[in-house]
């Protein structure tokens, strides 16, 4: 009797096993075939004076008595009126804030591109754009893209302050660099004015294991130096040759925004903390982003841009797996010109 109730309860186990897995299937199949909606980035605006106030009000609530927190509202409301009086002839300042943190391919250019464009259409002459930068470089042409999304803002007359907490080397310099001014964190690591290519070569593994690799090129400059073909002095002098003419192109970049550096002592691919990239005019400020938004909040509203991308379930995996493989065969298949 016993046997029988283990297989009636083996078998019913057994089912809802399979029928949880049929249901999995069904839902991948289900995904595999919808299809996917369309992407639609939607800008985010935060106040940020007014999320410093609701914070500082919730201190206030833990920490004073009543009396104190109803003297501390009635100054308040005094001062506000004082300050629409006073700028009832002029419109208060705004201050943007847009954060850009670097990886090697500079993935978020895509959004800094959307809230620039956004900017463009609604600021004022006095209005002023903060981008929080921290990045240690990447890839030449996409942090050379995002250099050019914040140069869009300069050659409207819109004011940029580059804000660097930690590090902006390398391709994030060639960000900052672009702003109307940097203000960098005493500890923050600036410069890196340089260029990097690198690919690990297996042809003489090949050659060791008799394998042959067919590799056939239109133009005899085409793809110099590869995974598996055969590395010759040739080759090696035009790589160098092509990383010279980036790093040329680097440093004029630098010195058409930041005409103030000496460029011939700071374009040796060195990093410098910010208190040292001061003195080398590589940076206008030291201060925290933190401090320099609070008193900016001071005189302006202070407005945080983020973007939030929305996407389906299938179009979010299919697009990580897919950008996964993509950056993993690029980086053994090619060399890749790092700033």
């Amino acid at each position: 009797m016993q046997t029988f109730s283990d297989w009636i309860q083996f078998s019913v186990s057994s089912a809802v096993v399979i029928l949880f897995l049929a249901i999995i299937a069904l839902l991948l199949v289900v995904l595999a075939r919808r299809k996917p909606k369309p992407e639609e980035d939607n800008i985010i605006v935060e106040h940020l004076n007014k999320k410093w106030e609701s914070n500082a009000d919730r201190m206030n609530a833990a920490l004073l008595k009543p009396k104190e927190i109803k003297a501390l509202l009635k100054e308040r409301e005094k001062a506000e009126k004082a300050q629409e009086k006073e700028e009832s002839s002029s419109a208060r300042k705004r201050v943007f804030v847009v954060d850009f943190e670097g990886d090697p391919g500079a993935s978020q250019c895509e959004n800094l591109r959307e809230q620039i464009t956004t900017l463009i259409s609604i600021a004022r002459q006095q209005d002023e754009v903060v981008v929080r930068l921290e990045s240690p470089g990447g890839v030449v042409h996409s942090y050379g893209l995002a250099a050019s999304q914040i140069a869009r803002l300069r050659s409207r007359n819109i004011h940029v302050t580059a804000a660097v907490d930690k590090v902006a080397a390398s391709g994030g310099y060639m960000i900052a660099c672009v702003a109307n001014r940097i203000v960098a964190a005493p500890f923050a690591f600036i410069g890196s004015i340089g260029v990097i290519m690198g690919t690990p070569n297996l042809n003489r593994f090949l050659k060791k294991h008799e394998i042959d690799y067919i590799e056939q090129t239109a133009g005899e400059n085409k793809r110099n130096v590869t995974l598996f073909g055969e590395l010759t002095e040739e080759k090696r002098g035009k790589l160098k040759e092509q990383l010279n003419l980036i790093h040329d192109l680097f440093k004029k970049h630098v010195a058409e925004f930041r005409p103030q550096v000496d460029i011939a002592q700071v374009a040796t691919g060195d990093v410098w903390p910010a208190s040292e990239a001061l003195k080398l005019q590589l940076v206008d400020a030291l201060n925290t982003s933190d401090d320099l938004l609070v008193e900016m909040g001071k005189t302006a509203d202070v407005y945080l841009i983020k973007s939030e991308e929305k996407q389906d379930l299938k179009t979010k995996l299919l697009k990580k797996f897919f950008t996964s493989v993509r950056n993993e065969i690029a980086g053994l298949m090619r060399p890749s010109s790092l700033v």
